[in-house]
């Protein structure tokens, strides 16, 4: 299954949503007056685009058309699908090389599928001839390091963990020695995902970096916060957050299969200006993918 394909099977329910109710607007007389682009507008917002990002494709909509005077339903279609691919920017990409020790830092709020993209992501590595290390760093759930214990053995993949309550950044630092010594590709970190405190939050993730750039200076680190796409305009303010407190390098979108919300991946873009590198898109190990802004949109938008 080609990369469009599996957008438009993970992304059908939105793709459903926004495609009715821009052939609804477009209906009665095929181009769009200032109250149907007031209507496109709502409709954005209703897919969870945000109030932020649909005012400004569409205000970009508006300009084209006194711009150009055309106002067709195929004109205000190539404009939006301009205006998203602007927003999304150009796709970041993990590109981890054989031999030097890359190390993943997963970071979100507690139920975004970081640990789930975690496991996917050992199976992708390891199809790829990579070596791969899991670390339980949320030492604060049981639950978390079974759940990590789980991935692990589903992908064949070696596990450091320490037991509840431990110092999240001795994981870490055993982590990184045991994957020195194993020579492996890659270090994935599963970190705790507790939002309550924000210092604590900062402090504990910026230990954390501390330990890997004392013991792993050369080692190229990733920082991935991973973003639910069905908790909505939540997931915007979860990611503001997380900018603020620990250098994020990239994004993961989890269960954008799940509902008709799946445009929050624009309005995470619009807000935090970082690349969107995976999309989680079902349930089964094949279902992360490299985001690719052009199959998204695409899977997003009714035909031309």
């Amino acid at each position: 299954m080609g990369l469009l394909e599996s957008f438009r099977r993970g992304m059908k329910k939105t793709r459903d949503f926004v495609a009715e109710g821009f052939n609804r607007i477009a209906a009665a007389m095929g181009v769009f007056d200032e109250d149907m682009l007031d209507d496109l507008e709502m409709l954005l917002v209703q897919a969870d685009v945000g109030s932020s990002a649909a005012g400004a494709l569409i205000g970009g909509i508006r300009s084209e058309i006194r711009a150009s005077g055309d106002a067709s339903r195929t004109a205000v279609l190539q404009k939006l699908e301009d205006g998203m691919l602007e927003i999304l920017g150009p796709p970041g990409r993990l590109n981890p090389q054989p031999g030097v020790l890359t190390i993943l830092l997963m970071v979100g709020v507690n139920g975004t599928g970081k640990t789930t993209t975690a496991g996917k992501l050992c199976a992708r590595f390891q199809s790829a001839g990579m070596k791969v290390i899991l670390g339980a760093a949320d030492t604060f759930r049981a639950a978390a390091i079974e759940q990590l214990a789980h991935w692990g053995e589903r992908t064949s993949t070696p596990v450091i963990a320490h037991q509840e309550g431990s110092d999240p950044a001795a994981v870490v630092f055993d982590a990184i020695h045991a994957a020195q010594a194993r020579r492996a590709d890659i270090l994935i970190l599963d970190t705790a995902g507790r939002m309550h405190n924000k210092q604590n939050l900062m402090d504990e993730l910026a230990k954390i970096r501390r330990i890997i750039q004392r013991e792993a200076p050369d080692a190229k680190c990733e920082t991935l916060l991973v973003i639910d796409a069905t908790t909505g305009q939540n997931a915007v303010s979860q990611a503001r957050v997380f900018r603020e407190v620990s250098e994020v390098t990239g994004l993961v979108i989890t269960k954008l299969d799940g509902n008709a919300k799946g445009g929050v991946a624009l309005a995470v873009a619009f807000e935090t200006r970082t690349p969107i590198m995976l999309a989680g898109l079902g349930e089964n190990l094949q279902d992360l993918t490299d985001f690719e802004p052009v199959s998204f949109v695409r899977s997003l938008l009714p035909e031309k």
